[in-house]
């Protein structure tokens, strides 16, 4: 078999999977909880907690949105936190997303003070410090496909990433939601999706090296990867991972 059939039988059997995956109930991407600074479950911190998470998953919170921040008590026992749900879904799909995330984290990260949840339609995170409009790079993780692109495409294939996903990096910044995605044309059969994300809190600044940072640790000679970062995060693939058409509606 060519290197170019096995390069399209890979992308149709990656497409076969987003597809069987997108069926099933959230399933955790990665979370990261430092064991840095620990609390019991009779402390205030504890309760305080419950108190922000509980707020998350109210049906008051900003689901239409896709971005709430909050904190809960007062110093030295203050949670701060925030939810954000990929620019693309539903406000069904968020909320679910968030009530998930937030009966999952306290399992996760049973007495850590300090947590990160990824899923695919959205990121949970609260800590003792103040992580509101606050740049967080560290705690990050890469999800990469394990199939390759054709290594003579590679480096023509790593550039049309690295451009796809700057120029949405710069819309990104310069948008209310700090989100979003694109598709362009690798060859005449086989499209790229790429998408960036950052918490809206951040500055213009903060969210473009956030995603910069992102953006240049992904392994470009897979089929399609993506980068978590707590603040904020940037994929690619050869299928359509994202409802382009309210991405049409919300990055226009």
């Amino acid at each position: 078999m060519s290197s170019w059939a096995t390069f399209f039988f890979l992308s149709f059997f990656s497409v076969f999977t987003c597809i069987k995956v997108s069926s099933q109930d959230l399933t955790l991407l990665y979370n990261f909880c430092p064991n840095t600074t620990t609390y019991s479950r009779n402390s205030t911190y504890y309760t305080n907690l419950k108190t922000l998470l509980a707020s998350f998953s109210s049906p008051n919170s900003s689901y239409s949105t896709g971005f709430q921040s909050g904190k809960a008590g007062q110093a030295p026992d203050t949670v701060t936190g925030l939810f954000l749900c990929r620019g693309d879904v539903s406000q069904e799909s968020c909320r679910n997303c968030v009530a998930f995330a937030v009966n999952e984290s306290l399992t996760r990260c049973p007495n850590q003070s300090e947590a990160v949840l990824y899923y695919d339609e959205c990121t949970l995170r609260y800590s003792h410090r103040n992580i509101l409009s606050t740049l967080r790079t560290d705690g990050g993780y890469t999800l990469p496909n394990v199939n390759n692109i054709p290594r003579n495409q590679q480096d023509r294939f790593r550039d049309l990433v690295l451009a796809t996903l700057n120029q949405a990096a710069t819309k990104a910044v310069a948008s209310s939601r700090k989100f979003d995605a694109r598709k362009v044309n690798f060859t005449a059969l086989q499209s790229l999706y790429g998408l960036v994300q950052c918490t809206p809190d951040l500055t213009g600044k903060d969210c473009l090296r956030c995603l910069q940072t992102s953006i240049n640790q992904l392994p470009t000679e897979r089929t399609g990867a993506r980068l978590l970062l707590p603040s904020c995060g940037s994929r690619y693939e050869l299928y359509p991972f994202y409802n382009e058409s309210a991405v049409t509606t919300q990055t226009n």
